[in-house]
């Protein structure tokens, strides 16, 4: 979704509680960061499953963001 979508979409407290466990801002000016605004990463990933072989799942533990 666009930044202007997640921002009038999502709220701080929506981020804190998708980035829990994730050091990070959590505050107003990166709300249009939320996870929930990019698209789904397992439907990403399975319309391309002809394509890749998935070796590893990795876990988001650090989001920097100016």
């Amino acid at each position: 979704m666009s930044r202007n979508a997640a921002k009038k979409q999502f709220t701080v407290a929506d981020l804190v509680a998708q980035t829990e466990g994730v050091e990070s801002r959590k505050d107003a000016g990166v709300v249009d960061e939320i996870p929930a605004a990019y698209k789904d990463i397992d439907a990403v990933i399975a319309a391309q499953a002809d394509l890749v072989d998935v070796v590893a799942t990795l876990r988001q533990v650090l989001c920097v963001k100016g």
